[in-house]
């Protein structure tokens, strides 16, 4: 994690050979993170105002709006992007926090009876960095015991909050059992790693440009706005597609495009995208597994 790299394919990607021969791999992450928050009632000394309507807090305490935003998400906005998706019979990734699932099993079962996978989206959705190497192992332990407790299965996956520390790379390849993690936002393409032990480790960039978060940070106001970033961008990779397939992320959060007038947005996209044929619409996993089996590190 300590090294970086400016080259990356050097221009010349491999050939991801899509099922389907998709010029595309298009890939929805839903963030469930309601309840994994920081909070007064989890001992925190804090309320969480990160992607919420709040912004910030003009006082110094307890944040009850921004709390109930939260709520929202877990108790409406989630259902509605869910079935956004099922009506469409689309598949999803959701970046799960154990602990939110731990609080809502309704919403975990919902996302068994889907068939969509689970990228561990750490134990709570605050921030690595001040974490010791140790305490950070043990959240990951922590958050694939959880999640496997919930699902049924653990997650092949892991996407810290926003950034991971120098040490995270190393303590999911030495707890074992990922398949790959999704903490880069380097390239449009999967990508192997060199681990200390001379093996590899999978790379599946994450994004924060085809992002919902803009409509809290980045001026993006209305559901036309969203979709229309969401058809361009997809509109130049398909087209760039023809000759280098690419894949692209979408990541959402359940308080914010859960909101009907931003979830028509995204309804708007996914209805564009199934006017196109030769887009493979898929889970992390399934990208997962294609890499692992057809493009061996180098």
């Amino acid at each position: 994690m300590n090294q970086r790299d400016f080259v990356g394919y050097a221009g010349q990607p491999p050939d991801p050979q899509w099922p389907g021969n998709a010029r595309l791999a298009l890939n929805i992450v839903l963030n469930y993170e309601e309840g994994s928050e920081a909070s007064y009632p989890d001992g925190d000394g804090q309320s969480e105002l990160g992607l919420t309507e709040v912004g910030a807090s003009g006082f110094t305490g307890r944040d009850l709006a921004a709390e109930s935003m939260f709520e929202y998400g877990s108790r409406v906005g989630v259902w509605r992007l869910m079935r956004l998706l099922r009506d469409r019979n689309l598949p999803a990734t959701v970046f799960a926090c154990a602990l939110a699932l731990e609080r809502n099993p309704a919403v975990a079962r919902a996302i068994r009876e889907a068939g969509y996978d689970v990228c561990s989206h750490g134990w709570r959705w605050t921030r690595p960095q001040g974490l010791s190497e140790e305490q950070e192992a043990r959240d990951i332990a922590r958050a694939v015991q959880s999640l496997e407790k919930s699902l049924g299965e653990r997650p092949a996956g892991w996407y810290c909050r926003y950034a991971p520390t120098p040490n995270t790379r190393k303590l999911l390849i030495r707890h074992g059992g990922f398949l790959y993690d999704s903490d880069s936002y380097a390239d449009e393409l999967p990508y192997w790693v060199p681990t200390e032990g001379g093996g590899h480790h999978l790379v599946i960039p994450y994004t924060q440009a085809h992002n919902d978060g803009k409509f809290v940070r980045s001026g993006i106001a209305t559901a036309d706005d969203f979709f229309a970033f969401l058809r361009d961008s997809f509109d130049m990779l398909y087209e760039e597609g023809r000759e280098q397939p690419r894949m692209m992320s979408v990541g959402l959060h359940m308080r914010l495009a859960g909101h009907p007038g931003r979830a028509v947005g995204f309804a708007r996209f996914l209805d564009y995208v199934l006017g196109h044929d030769e887009v493979w619409v898929c889970r992390r996993i399934d990208i997962a597994r294609h890499w692992h089996r057809l493009h061996h590190p180098a």
